[in-house]
C-alpha cells in the first residue's frame, strides 16, 4: 500500500466549512507500516471527530455533538471517522451517515442520493440537496428522523 505524497484539506474560507485546515503529509511516498496495515483505528477515527466538534463554535458544536450521539445510539457498531473532511460514520465498510458544519446551516449526510425521496413526507419544513440535509446551526434534528434516515440507508447498503 503506497500513500501519497503531500495533500491538503480545503481552505474553509473557499468552502464555508467550519473545520480546521490540516496539512496530512509531505515527502516522498512510502509503505504504511506492517504494524499499521489491517490494524482498528476506531480510537484516532473517533478523537478526529472529537477534534472536528471542537474547532466549532457554539451551538454548533452542541447540536453535532448531540447528533453524532444519535447516530451512535442508532448505530453502536459504526465505525467513526473522517470522510472528505468530514465527520462519518461506517458500518461494515460502507458509509452510513455523517455531518457537517457549514457558515449558516449544519447539514446531515446520508452518503447516498436516493434517501430523502423515500422520506419526503418526513422531510418537509427541511432544506435538502441531492446529498444533505440542511438544518438550523442550534436545532437539532429529532432523534426519530434521524433513525429513519439510517434505516433508508441501511435497507440501500445492504439489501438482505
Amino acid at each position: 500500500m503506497e500513500l501519497s505524497g503531500a495533500s491538503f484539506l480545503p481552505d474553509p474560507e473557499s468552502v464555508g466549512h467550519d473545520f480546521n485546515v490540516r496539512y496530512i503529509r509531505s515527502g516522498p511516498p512510502r509503505a504504511l507500516p506492517a504494524r499499521l496495515i489491517d490494524q482498528d483505528n476506531g480510537a484516532v477515527s473517533a478523537q478526529e471527530i472529537d477534534q472536528y466538534l471542537d474547532a466549532l463554535e457554539e451551538p454548533k458544536r452542541a447540536t453535532l455533538t448531540q447528533l453524532r450521539q444519535t447516530i451512535l445510539d442508532i448505530l453502536p457498531e459504526a465505525e467513526q471517522g473522517i470522510s472528505y473532511g468530514l465527520p462519518a460514520f461506517k458500518v461494515r465498510g460502507k458509509t452510513i451517515a455523517g455531518f457537517a458544519a457549514f457558515k449558516n446551516h449544519l447539514s446531515y449526510l446520508p452518503h447516498s442520493g436516493s434517501v430523502f425521496p423515500q422520506l419526503r413526507d418526513e422531510l418537509k419544513g427541511y432544506s435538502t440537496s441531492t446529498g444533505a440535509l440542511r438544518f438550523g446551526i442550534d436545532q437539532p434534528l429529532p432523534a426519530p428522523l434521524v433513525e429513519k434516515l439510517i434505516a433508508v440507508r441501511l435497507q440501500q447498503a445492504f439489501p438482505d
